[in-house]
């Protein structure tokens, strides 16, 4: 695990390599720099198991995210799911890994699913990801 002066922490769980994208600016930009942040990358066994535990829907997820605190959470990506769903959503796989994180980090902002969380979404995905 890394953590940085950003309150970041990063964890790849999976033997895949991960896209190269600026996580820590990003969770920066949307949830504050004092927000403590820990994403995790995870097989879609373990996306399984905490989606059926805190879900109770017996199905991988693409991205989870469980606020600790108003200002700590955790965001889980399941790098199976993210590649197998990527095309549905017209993006590459770098780009969807980073809509994802984008999408939990909103979620530990506390919108639900929404036209304002769209917006936000499109708002940050092109600061972010249209470079990329």
């Amino acid at each position: 695990m890394k953590r940085n002066e950003e309150n970041f922490s990063l964890t790849n769980t999976t033997k895949g390599k991960l896209p190269s994208l600026p996580f820590s600016e990003m969770k920066n930009a949307v949830l504050g720099k004092s927000y403590i942040l820990s994403l995790v990358f995870i097989t879609e066994q373990k996306s399984k198991e905490l989606n059926s535990t805190y879900r109770k829907k017996n199905k991988g997820a693409n991205v989870l995210s469980f606020p600790l605190s108003k200002k700590e959470g955790e965001i889980f990506i399941c790098v199976a799911v993210a590649k197998r769903q990527c095309k549905d959503f017209d993006k590459t796989w770098q780009k969807f890994v980073g809509f994802l994180v984008i999408h939990g980090m909103l979620h530990l902002k506390g919108y639900d699913h929404s036209s304002i969380m769209e917006s936000l979404e499109k708002k940050y995905d092109q600061k972010y990801l249209s470079r990329n």
